[in-house]
């Protein structure tokens, strides 16, 4: 069993990215998103510091530092893009002009609570920033995580123990082992990674978890763990 890094946890919500979709990404791995959309798509991705139309990451020789997404990165902009103020971004994103958000969580429940924004830990955190705002105006929201903790703790589970950033939100789950739909029966895993089964994935989860009668094999290509580049 080789679970995904997070460049191929990227790579995967990427493709699920429809063609014409107008998209947040928040702070994470799912600013690395747009890196890895498939040729010929068209999609306007959203951050909250003021651009619409992000594009992939700047390369080495032709940094400018003026663009940058919500993370600090350092990005380029696509045909099409505009830069704004944050006020105007944010009015993107509360008004409902968004087609859904990707956002990292610490834990999502059962029936789609998310939290990420409090892990209730001396020093680390909170950070809010505008995930409350995502959560309410950017709907659907797509979580991207890792399944479990460095400690091996569940992060899907059937009540968040942390404070919650938004009620029934989120819609799919990408981790480094499957990826998840959270539907009104609980959670369905739509595509697991080869070496374990549905049993050991339970094993993993914190709440019921099923596979989904066409339930597939969770695959990447091969990314570098440390530079993000596709090998």
């Amino acid at each position: 069993m080789t679970p995904l890094n997070r460049f191929q946890m990227a790579w995967r919500a990427a493709q699920d990215v429809e063609d014409g979709a107008y998209v947040n990404l928040g702070l994470g791995m799912p600013t690395m998103v747009s890196n890895y959309l498939p040729a010929g798509r068209e999609v306007m991705f959203h951050s909250e510091n003021g651009l619409l139309g992000v594009g992939p990451a700047q390369t080495a020789g032709g940094e400018d530092p003026n663009l940058t997404d919500a993370g600090g990165q350092l990005v380029t902009v696509s045909t099409g893009g505009a830069l704004f103020d944050s006020s105007a971004a944010f009015m993107m994103m509360t008004g409902g002009h968004l087609d859904f958000t990707m956002l990292g969580s610490f834990q999502v429940s059962v029936n789609g609570d998310l939290a990420n924004w409090d892990m209730m830990q001396e020093g680390v955190g909170p950070l809010v920033g505008g995930a409350m705002d995502l959560a309410s105006g950017a709907l659907p929201v797509r979580v991207i995580m890792a399944h479990q903790t460095r400690d091996g703790a569940p992060r899907l589970v059937d009540i968040c123990e942390y404070p919650l950033t938004g009620l029934g939100v989120v819609e799919k789950i990408y981790t480094d082992l499957a990826v998840i739909d959270v539907t009104p029966n609980g959670f369905v895993a739509r595509e697991i990674i080869d070496g374990i089964d549905i049993a050991a994935l339970q094993a993993r989860t914190g709440a019921a978890i099923k596979a989904a009668s066409d339930c597939g094999i969770l695959s990447a290509p091969q990314i570098d763990r440390e530079t993000g580049e596709l090998k």
